[in-house]
């Protein structure tokens, strides 16, 4: 169930790994906020035992070396 409250939160973080964090957030033309909000769903996925879903998505696209189309069910 999603909550319709948002929680601040007060944490600190190095200087060095917020002055990486804001090039990156530069980069991706996000903000500060909306990285680490990325970064913490990502690390909770992994801890959650759940990342290997994520990581499998679409590992066998474009494999031409399978029999069949892995769909229509017809390979011996």
């Amino acid at each position: 169930m999603r909550s319709l409250f948002v929680v601040r939160t007060l944490v600190d973080i190095p200087d060095d790994d917020i002055d990486r964090l804001d090039a990156l957030a530069a980069r991706s033309g996000r903000s500060r906020a909306a990285e680490i909000r990325e970064a913490v769903r990502a690390h909770l996925l992994r801890k959650s035992g759940q990342d290997w879903i994520a990581r499998g998505a679409g590992y066998w696209q474009g494999r031409n070396d399978l029999p069949g189309d892995g769909l229509s069910g017809d390979q011996a």
